[in-house]
Order: C-alpha cells, then structure tokens, then sequence
C-alpha cells in the first residue's frame, strides 16, 4: 500500500470512528429529548427504533455482498437482549439526564463484559482491581443521597440495558457477518415489540415529532450507526476501540448541555472521572484478541 492510501485508509478509519461515536452519543440526546417533555412514550418510541432500525439494515444488506450469506440469521437470544436493552433505555430516559443515563449504560456494558472474563477464568492483575474498585465506587458516589442523584428507577433500568447490551454484545464477537446478523436480530425484536404495544396500549401517546424522533434513532443513530462502527472496527484493534469508545458518555453530556439545556453537575463529572478512569485501567492492562464489540 502506497503512502497516498495508508493516508487516505486512516483519514476513513478517524471519519467512521467519529460519526459511529457521534451516533452512539446522539441516541442517549434523541431519547431523552424525546421522552422528557413527553413527545413519545417509551414503548411507542422504543417500537418505531427498532422497526425502523430493522428496515434501514435490510436494505443494507440487501445492496451489499452480505446478502449472500445465508448462514447468518441471528438469534432468538440476540434479539431477546436486544429488545431487553432499547426497551429498559427508553423506560430509563423518563427520568435519567442524558449524560448520566450514557454514563451508567457506557459503564455497565464494561462491567458486564469484564465480568464475563473473570467468570471464564481470567486472572485480575493489582491494576485491574483498583480499576473495578475506582469504578464501582464511582457508581455509588452517583446514588448517594442529594439534590443531584439519579432517580434510582432510571439507574436500575439503564443498569439492565447496560447488563443486556454487554450480553448482546459478547454474542456478537463470534458473528464472522455482523450486518446480516444484526439485521436478524432487528427482525427478531419484532415479536417482543408486539408484547409490549399489546400491554401498553392504553398509556401509548406520540407526537409528530416524537415519531420522527423515533425515526431518526432507529434509522440514523442506530442503523446507519452501527454499520458504519463495524466499517471503522475493520482498523481499530480492541483497545483502540474500547478507547474511543470512552467518549461516548462526554460527548453525550454535551449533547444534552446544548440541546435539551442540562447542567453538568460536579456530582456528574467525579463519578464519571471515576467510572471512566477505573475501566481507563482494565482497558490498558488488559489486551483481549481482536474483537468487533460494541456499546452504546
């Protein structure tokens, strides 16, 4: 490869991995933008994510070579985890800001995927348990009692979205074609979704803008999102992608400072210090063979 294209391969791989984070950011501000002033409910908005979602990706694989991999369709237990984790999310954004909900799921998601290391064997080093320590203790200082505290309903259901994702996400390593498969699992959600128009009929409420909302979640940050974070992980080797991906909560909090008008509040900012600054050092220390995982 030529200088000319290592330059322009890497000016692609920065490009991708910036509009992917822009996108996982911007989910957490479109929902809570959605739900706070009750423009959507979350079962409606959660619903219209998803559908939508599952449209845009198969088209996607529909215009690409992946269509021909018939092998891949997903699974029942993908699309379970999936469900489980947009629908805690949405419920989560009634109450939570948008940058302590980014917060709480970003940490989760690595918690949830570390813990799955230790479960299959792997040995803690010193660094990596003051690094777990550092974290959890960033979490409760986030639940302590004041002004500032999360609504402990919202943590507890972002905490399960976070659980799932981190669940969807350790099945999604072994995926050898991940377009195809998250299409599936996008189909597959729909199933759950009509459980959950069925129960929730009578509360459903939307707005135009609600829907288009919805709509732009399902089909921009999440659809076209997570295709174009596969694009950019074909560069990225895990660490650099687990790195980046610390971001994700920041840019998050920016969001809803300039569009919804949050405060970040010093509560927010030494619990993110903490969170992000613990799972900083079982990132560092820990060097996993390459996978393709993601949070959002």
């Amino acid at each position: 490869m030529s200088k000319d294209q290592k330059s322009a391969a890497s000016f692609k791989t920065i490009l991708y991995t910036t509009l992917a984070l822009l996108a996982f950011a911007a989910n957490s501000v479109i929902c809570r933008y959605a739900l706070k002033d009750h423009a959507i409910d979350p079962g409606m908005f959660t619903t219209i994510r998803l559908i939508s979602g599952a449209l845009i990706l198969v088209i996607l694989v529909f215009v690409s070579k992946e269509r021909r991999k018939e092998k891949s369709k997903g699974s029942w237990v993908s699309a379970a985890m999936l469900f489980l984790y947009a629908a805690a999310f949405s419920f989560a954004y009634v109450s939570l800001e948008t940058g302590i909900g980014a917060l709480i799921i970003f940490g989760v998601v690595q918690i949830t995927m570390i813990s799955s290391s230790i479960i299959s064997g792997y040995k803690l080093s010193l660094i990596e348990w003051l690094g777990i320590i550092l974290a959890l203790s960033g979490f409760l200082y986030l639940l302590l009692p004041g002004a500032s505290a999360p609504s402990l309903t919202g943590f507890l259901l972002m905490t399960l979205s976070g659980i799932a994702w981190g669940i969807y996400s350790l099945r999604g390593k072994k995926s050898k074609h991940p377009l195809v498969d998250t299409a599936y699992n996008f189909l597959r959600s729909i199933p759950f979704l009509i459980l959950i128009l069925y129960f929730l009929a009578q509360e459903s409420n939307f707005t135009t803008e609600g829907v288009l909302l919805a709509l732009l979640s399902g089909i921009v940050t999440s659809g076209l999102g997570y295709t174009i974070w596969y694009l950019a992980l074909r560069d990225l080797n895990s660490i650099q992608a687990a790195i980046v991906q610390l971001l994700v909560p920041v840019l998050a909090a920016i969001g809803g400072v300039i569009f919804i008008g949050e405060i970040i509040s010093f509560r927010l900012t030494a619990s993110s210090l903490m969170i992000l600054g613990g799972i900083l050092l079982l990132i560092l220390k820990k060097i996993p063979k390459k996978d393709g995982n993601t949070s959002r």
